[in-house]
């Protein structure tokens, strides 16, 4: 059985904009996080550096997933269903802390994710 391609491109497209919607929420989290640092009393480098390699690795790693996607490559797969399923265990803790503004959607956005990844995946692979 061989899957349609235009449903394959259209839950690729999918999956892709799930992805950069994720890596610009991402990216916007980390530049709150450096002028929450840039504002506070005292400034130190090494949690600054952190939230910068956060963006960089977090959003910069779904952003280079989408891309992929948007391509029709699947080298991104792993990564956004990984990043997926730990965006669905902070989501709990959220949950156990009561920021349920947070939690719900982080794993509705997470849930949604893992699931568009999940049927993006094709029946056969291209063999060369």
């Amino acid at each position: 059985m061989t899957q349609d391609p235009a449903k394959a491109a259209k839950a690729r497209a999918l999956v892709a904009a799930l992805l950069i919607f994720e890596s610009a929420v991402i990216a916007s989290l980390g530049v709150w996080l450096i002028v929450l640092t840039i504002n506070a009393d005292s400034v130190e480098i090494r949690p600054l550096l952190g939230e910068l390699i956060f963006i960089a690795l977090g959003s910069g790693g779904l952003f280079a997933a989408a891309a992929g996607y948007r391509r029709g490559k699947y080298f991104g797969r792993a990564p956004a269903f990984l990043a997926n399923l730990i965006a669905i265990g902070v989501s709990k803790y959220q949950f156990d802390a009561g920021l349920y503004i947070v939690a719900i959607p982080l794993f509705i956005l997470a849930v949604v994710t893992v699931v568009s990844v999940l049927r993006a995946i094709p029946d056969r692979l291209p063999t060369s």
